[in-house]
């Protein structure tokens, strides 16, 4: 990869961190000194946008006081490496959906500010594919929430990544533990992508893996909130998570990367938690607001698969939505996964740790 796409590409991912952000991450976790250039990265981009961050608060601060957000939000979950990153993409298409685009994750302090010069300079600088798995990515591509909230709080998954060697305290910590300054986060968050990509749109599209663990959360603030939980085979998903916090890691970790089979056993833990966790709070799901969806159903089948989606969930923007998700079906039919790998000492432990489970 070439400087400056490796540049664009730990922006993209883990730049532009609100100060107060990296010094809380300072002072919870050491970071090291072989980790230097993705320090300044993230502690300079903040810093460079923090005076246009105030200015955005103050201009916006009444319309986001007021913002109505709609009350039924659908809300895409289930462990990473699911298929919850394609199905987002494919909902996404629906006109009459908003959602958080790299466009607002990359900085949405001052998104609403700069959102003509943001998206022009990542449509100019951006590169083609995603770093992790070479996923075709844009700057009006969809992408989680808790990228965006990583640039406005610590407390949040992607803390794991940038201190890898303490993944699965902070996964413990900002996943499966809850603070009320990540709830204030997470509905300003909420706010700033309605105000961001809500013009003229109707209703609300959330994807976000961590909140597998946080139904309860979503629930409090949106009653009538409609999940979509995506499952694949556990095996197939750590594994393909493993390389992805390796690649993910190498690109903004603040520390040096664990051993393989570490990883392995860090992730074996966390997935069977974020699913535990899933299935004490799925009672509190109402009926009809909840959709379990095959990982090989939506591969095998895509249109159909999000069909039935609109209509489980009584969805009624289908004749809308359908010619958009069939063009971005098609786009997707060039694509090649990236082949998943581990070391052999990895692989083996992972068998290991499913022969026990």
């Amino acid at each position: 990869m070439a400087g400056g796409d490796l540049l664009v590409d730990r922006l993209v991912a883990g730049g532009f961190l609100r100060p107060v952000v990296l010094l809380r991450g300072l002072q919870l976790r050491r970071p090291a000194l072989s980790c230097w250039r993705v320090s300044v990265v993230m502690g300079l981009s903040g810093l460079v946008v923090e005076p246009l961050a105030w200015l955005q608060s103050w201009l916006f601060a009444r319309r986001l006081q007021t913002a109505e957000l709609p009350d039924d939000p659908i809300v895409v979950i289930g462990h990473w490496r699911s298929g919850t990153t394609y199905l987002h993409q494919l909902l996404a298409c629906d006109p009459t959906l908003a959602t958080a685009r790299n466009s607002l994750t990359t900085a949405p302090q001052v998104a609403l500010l700069l959102k003509p010069l943001i998206r022009w300079a990542l449509k100019a600088w951006m590169t083609r594919q995603r770093p992790i798995d070479a996923v075709p990515w844009g700057p009006d591509d969809p992408q989680e929430d808790e990228l965006g909230l990583a640039r406005l709080t610590i407390d949040t998954n992607m803390a794991g990544m940038a201190f890898p060697l303490a993944y699965l305290w902070f996964f413990r910590r900002n996943v499966l533990g809850l603070s009320r300054a990540f709830e204030r986060q997470w509905l300003h968050f909420t706010k700033l992508t309605w105000l961001h990509d809500g013009q003229g749109k109707t209703g609300l599209l959330i994807k976000n893996s961590a909140h597998t663990a946080r139904v309860d959360l979503v629930l409090r603030h949106f009653p009538k909130a409609r999940f979509v939980v995506l499952c694949r085979d556990p095996q197939a998903s750590i594994r393909s998570l493993v390389q992805v916090k390796q690649r993910l890691g190498a690109l903004v970790g603040l520390q040096p990367l664990p051993d393989a089979v570490i990883q392995v056993e860090e992730t074996v833990a966390a997935h069977r938690q974020l699913l535990e966790a899933f299935e004490a709070s799925r009672y509190r799901i109402p009926a009809g607001q909840l959709v379990e969806l095959p990982y090989e159903a939506l591969i095998r089948q895509p249109l159909a698969a999000v069909k039935r989606i609109y209509d489980e969930l009584g969805l009624s923007s289908w004749s809308v939505a359908q010619a958009p998700i069939q063009d971005r079906i098609t786009q997707a039919r060039s694509y090649t996964a990236d082949q998943v790998t581990l070391p052999v000492a990895a692989e083996q432990r992972l068998n290991d740790l499913m022969e026990e489970a």
